[in-house]
């Protein structure tokens, strides 16, 4: 799973037809920091309520196409969740220290 940020929509005339009813959304993958990552790719909405400028958290590959209501449809990223809030926890200071 990677964080991403929708940052537009995509309009397709003709789909597959597992992928009827199914928002494709322009998102761009981030780092731990939120800061970008690589291009930007197509991802399918799995959540059917992500948009634009929200954080959501997607998955590649077979994962994708798992995601999605009929698990056999050629997509390569699917939305899984939006996220309300990322923390990041301090570091453990015993994993610092030297054996």
């Amino acid at each position: 799973m990677q964080l991403a940020r929708v940052t537009g929509t995509v309009v397709a005339t003709i789909k597959t037809p597992g992928l009827a009813g199914v928002k494709l959304l322009l998102v761009q993958p981030l780092d731990r920091h939120l800061e970008p990552v690589g291009g930007q790719v197509v991802a399918a909405d799995a959540v059917h309520m992500a948009g634009p400028g929200e954080l959501v958290y997607i998955v590649a590959a077979r994962e994708a196409a798992q995601a999605m209501p009929d698990p056999f449809v050629p997509v390569d990223h699917a939305i899984l969740g939006i996220v309300d809030a990322v923390t990041e926890l301090p570091s453990d200071p015993r994993s610092e220290r030297e054996p």
